[in-house]
């Protein structure tokens, strides 16, 4: 769906056909991004098992770009490359649209929590500098891996699943300010985090008053994204609702 800010009702931009494993539709789609240079969405289709480009402008059906694969989240860099994390296969790949086979980048050790192991990875955010920062779900905690690293580093929780300012509870989306400030969906906890760089403990910046649908709570976020003007937008699946916060305020 597209929705103009403030409005009361959105456009179906891609799938609205029924969920269905054909090229014009999508089954419980779980994250898009808009690649630019082609003009056109990227979109995890997640129970269909692939990641699906589908034209901004008038189109009625999308092309499979990546199959056989179980991910929740998708990022790119400035390079055009997608990096998607493969839940089944505790990784992130690294794709070049078109490739038959991606890089891994991160994990690909099998499950586990070590340094150079992920254990069930959700989504995913790229910097400038190519860093890859991964929800780490079943570790509680996200971590960071540079470009070319061997073994990722904790940026947010790795104290075990909990709801003390160090930890997380099946953390979800992620995302990075130019500050190198680290946002977490804290999925387990109906709160969203935000761990300063080089910090032992996070924040709580909205939510964590219990799960519920009122202004001040949470149920079950998803994922995240800031616009220009540094708002952050949360996807609030539990409450069927996308939520808009001025960090300045919080």
């Amino acid at each position: 769906m597209e929705w103009n800010c403030d409005e009361t009702s959105g456009l179906v931009v891609a799938g609205g056909n029924g969920h269905g494993n054909r090229n014009d539709q999508l089954n419980r789609p779980r994250d898009v991004i808009i690649d630019k240079k082609s003009d056109s969405f990227i979109i995890c289709d997640t129970e269909n098992r692939r990641v699906i480009q589908w034209p901004r402008q008038k189109g009625t059906s999308g092309k499979i770009i990546i199959s056989n694969v179980h991910c929740f989240g998708l990022a790119m860099d400035n390079d055009g490359y997608l990096y998607v994390p493969e839940y089944e296969k505790h990784e992130v790949r690294r794709w070049r649209i078109g490739e038959v086979s991606g890089t891994v980048v991160a994990g690909g050790n099998g499950e586990g929590n070590r340094l150079d192991q992920l254990n069930s990875p959700m989504y995913v955010f790229v910097d400038q500098d190519y860093s890859v920062y991964i929800s780490d779900q079943n570790n509680h905690r996200v971590m960071k891996w540079m470009k070319g690293a061997k073994e990722g580093i904790v940026v947010a929780g790795g104290q075990g699943r909990g709801n003390g300012l160090a930890q997380l509870s099946q953390p979800r989306g992620v995302i990075v300010d130019h500050f190198g400030n680290v946002f977490v969906a804290d999925n387990g906890n109906n709160r969203i985090m935000r761990w300063c760089k080089g910090a032992v403990q996070g924040s709580v910046i909205t939510g964590g008053n219990r799960q519920g649908g009122q202004q001040n709570q949470l149920s079950c976020p998803q994922d995240l994204s800031f616009d220009r003007q540094g708002n952050l937008y949360v996807v609030d699946m539990g409450n069927d609702r996308i939520q808009r916060f001025d960090i300045q305020l919080l």
